[in-house]
Formats: structure tokens, C-alpha cells, sequence
């Protein structure tokens, strides 16, 4: 009779064990799901960053090319002007 208790105990130590390291494992499995969620969202917060300092670096550029064909024809106009004045005072 003892050894029947000392093995029903020891099965249900086991038992208990067991599904404790079930639910442990459970929840490992959730942790690494949502730590790969939480790296696919990193991820897409990256590309999105990369995107917009890309599209921000292109945006200066054109506004740098305007800006420098504009001081281009602001030149070609204050040149023309002098040209002109430099005419009228010469009588040309």
C-alpha cells in the first residue's frame, strides 16, 4: 500500500511538473512571437525614416537647383541692366 501512495504521489508531482513546464513553454512561445512583432514593426519604422530622409534629400536638392538657377537669371538680368546703363551713359 505505501509503494501505491509513494507512486500516485510521485505521478502527480509529475503530472503538476509537467504542466507547469507546458505553460512555461507557452508562454516562452508567446514572448519570442511577440518580440518578433515588436522587430517587424521596428523594421518598418526604419524603412519608413530611410524613405523620408531620402525623399527630405531630394526635396533639398531641387530647392537648391532652384534656387541656384534663379540666382543664375537674377545674375543674367543685373548684367544685362549694367550693360544697358553702361550704354546709355556712353551714348551707344
Amino acid at each position: 500500500m505505501r509503494k501505491i501512495v509513494l507512486a500516485a504521489a510521485a505521478t502527480i508531482g509529475a503530472l503538476a511538473l509537467s504542466a507547469c513546464s507546458e505553460k512555461a513553454a507557452e508562454t516562452t512561445d508567446e514572448a519570442a512571437a511577440m518580440a518578433d512583432e515588436a522587430t517587424d514593426a521596428a523594421a518598418d519604422v526604419a524603412d519608413a525614416a530611410s524613405e523620408a530622409a531620402v525623399d527630405a534629400g531630394e526635396a533639398a536638392a531641387d530647392a537648391a537647383g532652384t534656387v541656384a538657377d534663379s540666382a543664375s537669371e537674377a545674375a543674367d538680368a543685373a548684367a544685362g541692366a549694367a550693360s544697358d546703363a553702361a550704354d546709355a551713359m556712353t551714348g551707344e
